[in-house]
């Protein structure tokens, strides 16, 4: 099994400028994601070199942060483009429809999201996802770096301190606000897409 690496991202380190910086973007992808896949790949080795359960049961842990952390971030990245780009505005179509639908208004959609993601204690994720069951958007979060699987990810937001503290401080409204700016709707749209098809 080829290792995994850390994937480019699909703009510049300044691109989403002023929402969310390039001293973040730096860090946050070089540094905090590269962690991620190294000890991801540390793991993995470490798992497939020992038949001992219990060494392997030991590294459940290690999988199931890192792998989630590599997992969430290569979502993250391509849930944000350019505020200036047409791929960061809600345009007409089945995704707007769909939350629309489930949540009243995209206003609204955004009031309970923000809500919820403010919730999570500590470090985590907020998330729009699909359910395939019901055929419905929900809202979810998820605690450190556990990726989203009850659900198909659509939308998913950092709330990390590392994703925003040195632009935001402690001021988690503010960056969630500015996240808005930026999230990529053409890369949900996409998701939807392929998720309600499934």
């Amino acid at each position: 099994m080829a290792p995994y690496t850390l994937p480019d991202l699909p703009y510049a380190y300044d691109a989403l400028e002023p929402y969310i910086s390039k001293e973040i973007m730096i860090l946050h992808h070089s540094k905090h994601h590269q962690t991620y896949v190294t000890n991801l790949n540390a793991a993995i080795q470490a798992f497939s070199q020992t038949n001992d359960i219990k060494a392997q049961i030991a590294l459940q842990s290690a999988l199931k942060f890192n792998g989630g952390g590599h997992i969430n971030h290569s979502l993250f990245w391509k849930n944000m483009a350019p505020a200036d780009s047409a791929d960061a505005k809600l345009t007409e179509g089945s995704l707007k429809t769909a939350i629309d639908k489930d949540f009243g208004s995209f206003e609204e959609f955004k009031k309970k999201f923000n809500t919820a993601t403010l919730g999570v204690q500590g470090s985590g994720w907020g998330w729009l996802g699909y359910n395939t069951a019901t055929k419905h958007l929900e809202i979810a979060t998820t605690a450190n770096q556990d990726p989203l699987i009850t659900l198909t990810p659509i939308i998913g937001l950092d709330i990390w301190e590392h994703a925003f503290y040195l632009q935001y401080k402690n001021v988690k409204p503010d960056y969630l606000a500015a996240f808005w700016n930026v999230c990529n709707f053409a890369e949900a749209q996409r998701r939807f897409d392929a998720a309600v098809k499934a």
